[in-house]
């Protein structure tokens, strides 16, 4: 059976330290802390297929969601909140971006922590060059230098500030705007406080798997994936489908920029937990 979801309005600074209390029958294992972590999706309109996304595919040995076909992104780690980083940012500080999300400080690092695994991931980077457009990635040399900071972003050798500096880069955070939340309820064994952002992908950019942590990836339309995913041949966890389902609904990339865009009230999404048996 597919998992259903609770879905609790979220307006601003009011969410802040709000949490449904746990319903009845939850699993009884010791609760396990929630762990900040951000997802972008990339979206492009096909001029055959329409709105399409990119999605990757996890490694069959990967600790978590192992095989499944998911959106760039990742944990929220400590750099990302580094007190450098907001001056390479473009677009929100980080008390604007906290009051978004509904945060009291640290806001703008669930933006930043987007922009660095779409690029860990997906080859992907959401920045602005000099003359204010989206970084170009084209050509040979760049693609073995942007290639090389990749791999050291990977294994903690290079920050995302620090590459901004190199490059004379800003971070393009009004390129991506907040579109939900998924929160992870009690009972599990990771649990994650989710921010969704969306993004159109930049023109002058190919994206690819990392072939580290992800093993495959695509660019496909809601409804494909959603028929694969029927047919056993496109594995997807609840909360991703349940994504794909909200975008199959909505019909170009443009459309649904402008959702997260206008939008004032933010969603919620707590899958509900099975009673223990």
């Amino acid at each position: 059976p597919r998992p259903t979801y609770c879905r609790v309005s979220m307006t601003g600074p009011a969410y802040y330290g709000r949490r449904r209390a746990p319903a009845q029958g939850v699993m009884s294992r010791a609760d396990v802390p929630l762990r900040p972590a951000a997802t972008v999706m990339l979206l492009r309109d096909h001029p055959d297929d329409g709105l399409q996304v990119f999605m990757l595919q996890r490694t069959l040995s990967a600790a978590f969601a192992r095989g499944m076909y998911v959106f760039p992104g990742g944990r929220v780690d400590p750099a990302d909140a580094a007190p450098e980083v907001e001056s390479v940012c473009q677009g929100l500080d980080d008390a604007e971006a906290s009051a978004i999300l509904g945060v009291r400080s640290g806001g703008l690092a669930y933006w930043v922590a987007a922009i660095r695994e779409c690029f860990e991931e997906a080859g992907f980077l959401l920045a602005y060059a000099d003359d204010g457009r989206l970084v170009d990635l084209g050509g040979a040399e760049a693609q073995a230098r942007y290639g090389a900071y990749r791999v050291a972003l990977h294994d903690g050798t290079l920050s995302l500030a620090d590459l901004c500096r190199r490059e004379g880069l800003r971070l393009a955070i009004d390129h991506m705007h907040f579109f939900h939340a998924w929160s992870t309820p009690p009972g599990r064994p990771r649990r994650c406080d989710t921010r969704v952002f969306l993004a159109e992908v930049p023109a002058a950019q190919e994206g690819v798997h990392d072939d580290m942590e992800t093993v495959s990836s695509h660019w496909i339309s809601p409804q494909a994936a959603i028929a694969r995913n029927d047919a056993g041949s496109f594995g997807l966890m609840g909360p991703t489908r349940k994504q794909l389902e909200t975008f199959a609904q909505v019909g170009s990339a443009a459309a649904l920029v402008d959702l997260a865009r206008l939008a004032t009230d933010y969603p919620v999404y707590r899958p509900a937990v099975p009673p223990a048996r």
